[in-house]
């Protein structure tokens, strides 16, 4: 139990205190851009790498008992909210986003908003957070509990985080992007300041996207010991 916590308030506390706050740009004066980002990089795979290996030790440890049990229905939401995280996480990588590491000069861009941008700012982030608020449906055991609450709440509060950075760093010119768009997503498309349009992602992208959907379906009992399907 010390070390998955551990390791999740390392993680999160990494991405949320250094990398998202005033205390980068100190660090970047001290060490230079490219070599906070070699630290910072390597920081984040060894974090994410302890924080792999704690949650496997803890599930196997007495004090991990489960606070609920999970039935088929569950499993069938589990399915469709990956489907759904996949459909944001796999587009939102391969789109060009101001938000994302050293992509600021999209910026520039006459097109800069289309896509996924037009759903949200943030595509990655809100994958991430379905796919852990998904995780946390159908495993109640603690340590699942203590890996999957941090992440969601890491990929949500890292939202806020990012658009801070940006503001910082950016001033008018995030702010006319910020306006164009929506952190949460589809809220600009609600509020009329965007327009959906799928054939602007690209297929290609929502293809990707259910391909890797299916193939996670297929490796997860051979990689984590559990089968999605229900």
């Amino acid at each position: 139990m010390t070390h998955l916590l551990a390791a999740a308030v390392f993680f999160v506390l990494l991405h949320l205190l250094v990398s998202g706050t005033p205390l980068r740009n100190a660090i970047v004066a001290k060490i230079g851009e490219g070599a906070y980002m070699g630290l910072f990089s390597l920081a984040s795979v060894a974090g994410l790498a302890w924080l792999g290996w704690a949650f496997g030790q803890a599930r196997a440890e007495p004090w991990n008992t489960a606070w609920w049990t999970v039935g088929d229905a569950s499993r069938q939401v589990q399915l469709g909210l990956q489907l759904l995280a996949l459909l944001l996480i796999v587009p939102g990588l391969t789109t060009p986003n101001p938000t994302s590491v050293r992509q600021e000069g999209v910026l520039g861009r006459p097109d800069a908003v289309k896509g996924m941008l037009r759903i949200s700012r943030h595509p990655f982030l809100w994958g991430v957070a379905i796919w852990a608020f998904g995780h946390l449906i159908v495993n109640g055991d603690r340590a699942s509990l203590v890996l999957f609450g941090s992440m969601l709440l890491l990929a949500l509060f890292g939202t806020a985080s990012i658009d801070a950075k940006r503001r910082r760093a950016l001033g008018e010119t995030w702010d006319g992007f910020a306006a164009q768009t929506s952190n949460v997503p589809f809220a600009a498309v609600l509020e009329g300041r965007q327009k959906l349009s799928l054939g602007e992602i690209g297929w290609w992208r929502i293809a990707l996207a259910v391909a890797a959907w299916a193939a996670l379906i297929w490796v997860h009992p051979i990689a984590f010991g559990v089968a999605a399907l229900p």
